[in-house]
């Protein structure tokens, strides 16, 4: 494939795609790691379309999906999606409405969540979108399908009680550099509404705490957005005595939280990762007895909850979350189901 970063691999060609080293391809997608990113197979459905089909692919990996996440989700829906149609014999150029239709279908029968299957349309209707502007397919023909009906009420992110952050707290007694730091870390994604990203990405300086009345967090959120959030008081105290403890100088640009090197030989000076992070949510969540599907944005859930039982409004929830829907912020509303509890059991026979 002339003109593309790479070369050849097993079943298919390579394909440099923009973007953190993660995984992007599932099934016989081979992957390997590069400097400049992370790099999947091209699919052979799509290799074998020709030029403007590779071209047209790798643009909107590289280009039109932006976020990393959104990225890795789309990139493995194609995949398969790929994969299914070159086990069918059936070509790009071959690809019909109902052919997407009978895919959605697989996956339906397969046992995958509504929101899952939608993810998948989503995926090949925007790729598909983009082989058609550049010519390489005469329409989209995913979409004319429909996918199927989805209304979240509430989302299924396990949140933790009062009781239970609180115990999770004290359950790291600060007594070690390395308690502090996750301290620090849960404690921020919990009163600062932090997506695990966000708290991946700040760097000592985004703590702006002059010792005055007021401290502040600056965080960059997905999307391009950047985000100054006032600082708890109580996380005020955990990252004072995190950064104390560490010797990190308040002005660097050094990652805020770091991972730590074998054999204690104290923090690496590396950025931590999502998977470190939940790996330290998992074991401080086992240490204090609490249930193991807590994940990293079981806090965000949890501090929208407890915003709203405390009588926070809607909109200024919304704002704190950076939401751009304030209906996305009522998913996050855990409500307590004693009153159905209860209403349930006054039919009484």
């Amino acid at each position: 494939m002339a003109g593309y970063p790479g070369g050849t691999a097993e079943g298919g060609t390579e394909l440099i795609v923009v973007g953190s080293p993660t995984l992007l391809a599932s099934g016989s997608g081979q992957v390997v790691l590069s400097t400049y990113g992370a790099s999947i197979t091209l699919p052979a459905l799509i290799a074998e379309a020709g030029e403007r089909a590779s071209q047209s692919t790798f643009d909107f990996f590289a280009a039109s999906v932006e976020n990393d996440h959104t990225r890795e989700a789309y990139a493995r829906a194609v995949h398969r999606f790929c994969e299914w149609c070159t086990a069918g014999r059936v070509t790009l150029a071959g690809i019909a409405p109902p052919h997407v239709a009978a895919y959605l279908k697989v996956l339906d029968a397969s046992g995958k969540s509504k929101a899952t299957v939608k993810l998948h349309l989503a995926a090949i209707r925007n790729w598909m979108r983009r082989l058609t502007q550049h010519g390489a397919l005469d329409r989209n023909p995913a979409s004319e399908v429909k996918g199927p009906k989805l209304v979240v009420r509430e989302g299924k992110t396990p949140a933790l009680s009062r009781e239970q952050a609180r115990a999770l707290l004290a359950s790291m007694d600060g007594t070690d550099l390395m308690s502090l730091r996750d301290r620090a870390i849960i404690g921020v994604m919990l009163f600062a509404w932090a997506r695990v990203g966000a708290v991946c990405a700040m760097r000592v300086c985004d703590v702006e705490d002059e010792g005055g009345m007021d401290a502040t967090l600056f965080f960059h959120e997905k999307g391009g957005k950047e985000l100054r959030k006032h600082c708890h008081r109580r996380l005020r105290e955990l990252l004072a005595e995190y950064i104390a403890a560490a010797g990190l100088d308040a002005k660097s640009k050094d990652p805020l939280f770091q991972s730590f090197g074998g054999r204690g030989r104290g923090l690496t000076g590396k950025a931590m990762r999502r998977s470190d992070v939940l790996a330290i949510v998992k074991k401080r969540c086992e240490a204090a007895a609490l249930p193991s599907r807590i994940s990293n944005h079981s806090f965000r859930a949890t501090a929208i909850t407890l915003h709203h039982q405390g009588g926070g409004r809607l909109q200024d929830a919304q704002a704190l979350a950076g939401h751009a829907d304030p209906r996305t912020t009522l998913v996050y509303i855990r409500r307590s189901h004693d009153l159905d509890r209860d209403e349930v059991e006054r039919v009484q026979l």
